[in-house]
């Protein structure tokens, strides 16, 4: 009787074991599951001593540890909700992203004119226009989620001229991309561009002459710059934004929305950004 009952226990005992081992093992790889993606936007204030400015910074809050900083200017409308919709993406794909404010105070046009007007007023004041990015620089790299050390900036339209302008002032970024940007910058390439460069731009944009690209090119040679130029054939100007269509016909401009070179340049942002980081 007494064998019987040790046997009993001692089965009691192996099956608790083995019961207990499982459940730890399977709370330990629930433990190291990674959490799902949880972007986090932001409205945040910033200013130089001459302009208020307003951004938003977005960012996955269930990552863990620091990560590269991507900064984000707007095409000449303004910082609108496109150029926070990138500011998302980015933050899907691990990084922490500032769409950023180079007009002052938000401020958005409503008419080409106004843009056109706008996007002047910040190329004809270099000294300004750089306050007004290295505050965003500063402000970003601040940010509890982010390695001051990795940072990147990217723009449309008007935006991709002011990161190609200010990596080419000697701006420490480890890359910059431009999408429908001209090229024709107020600081042309020389021998204080730090970064890698990606320029994507649709071969059929008017706004963007064949010579000042064959300017642009020869310059970035003339230094060995890294950098990858894609013209994408028959694509118009826009052709990253889902408004271009309805922005070309309501103000009669040659705008277009193309999905295959909104696809095929975002896939080579990350490439090039995978490569840096």
């Amino acid at each position: 009787m007494m064998k019987q009952i040790t046997y009993i226990l001692a089965t009691i005992i192996l099956i608790l074991s083995v019961s207990c081992k499982e459940n730890k093992d399977q709370t330990s790889e629930t433990e190291n599951e990674p959490l799902p993606v949880k972007v986090k936007g932001i409205e945040v204030t910033y200013a130089t001593d001459s302009t208020s400015l307003k951004g938003y910074i977005a960012y996955d809050e269930n990552q863990k540890g620091k990560r590269p900083a991507i900064l984000i200017v707007h095409e000449w409308w303004g910082h609108n909700d496109y150029v926070r919709e990138r500011a998302d993406m980015l933050a899907n794909l691990g990084y922490t992203a500032m769409a950023v404010d180079m007009y002052g105070d938000g401020k958005q046009a409503d008419h080409p004119d106004d843009a056109g007007k706008f996007a002047m007023s910040v190329f004809t004041n270099l000294p300004e226009a750089k306050a007004r990015f290295n505050a965003a620089v500063s402000l970003l790299e601040a940010h509890e989620s982010v390695d001051a050390d990795k940072m990147a900036a990217i723009g449309y339209c008007f935006g991709g001229s002011v990161v190609l302008t200010m990596a080419n002032s000697g701006a420490d970024l480890d890359a910059v991309a431009a999408f429908h940007s001209g090229v024709a910058l107020p600081v042309m390439p020389n021998d204080q561009l730090k970064a890698r460069v990606l320029v994507c731009n649709g071969a059929a944009d008017p706004f963007i002459n064949p010579e000042s690209v064959t300017s642009y090119t020869k310059a970035m040679d003339s230094i060995g710059a890294k950098y990858e130029y894609i013209s994408y054939p028959d694509v118009k100007h826009s052709f990253t934004s889902k408004a271009a269509d309805a922005n070309g016909e309501k103000f009669n401009l040659p705008l277009a929305y193309d999905a295959e070179a909104d696809e095929k340049s975002w896939n080579s942002l990350q490439v090039l950004l995978d490569e840096v980081f």
